[in-house]
């Protein structure tokens, strides 16, 4: 029974070309890059800031509008189609946390939106802190010898 059931699954489940993907991915990406770059030197020329900060305004601004496609249904056909050019970067962080907060609004601020929107994205939080910390050290110990 389960093997038959595997079996049809399989045979209905689409086939996707992973070599197409990757390059999708790929020009995506770079794309993401080039955008990033642009808001970056467009800062540090319209707001006469420096490089540091006005890396800061270009993640904002990256953060604001993945935010504001996720809400108005946009980001997700994007992302369907770009793949991982779009869910590696910082707006695939803030993609999973906006479709947390928007999937449980219903369920009230604290209880819904407050308890479930770091749901999806709390394990790349905790990956992401205990795995610099682990390189942290080791870089510490390697520097000391």
């Amino acid at each position: 029974m389960n093997q038959k059931y595997q079996e049809i699954v399989k045979k209905n489940s689409p086939k996707e070309n992973v070599l197409i993907n990757a390059v999708v991915a790929f020009i995506t990406g770079g794309i993401m890059g080039i955008i990033g770059q642009a808001l970056i030197d467009g800062y540090t020329t319209w707001l006469d800031i420096s490089t540091k900060e006005a890396t800061v305004c270009m993640l904002v601004t990256l953060i604001f509008f993945t935010c504001l496609f996720t809400s108005l249904g946009f980001f997700d056909k994007f992302v369907n189609f770009c793949k991982c050019g779009l869910i590696i970067p910082i707006t695939g962080f803030a993609h999973a946390t906006m479709s947390a907060a928007l999937e449980y609004r219903k369920e009230g601020l604290v209880t819904g939106i407050g308890m479930n929107m770091l749901k999806l994205s709390g394990a790349v939080i905790i990956f992401g802190v205990v795995s610099s910390f682990v390189f942290s050290l080791l870089r510490m110990v390697v520097g000391l010898i």
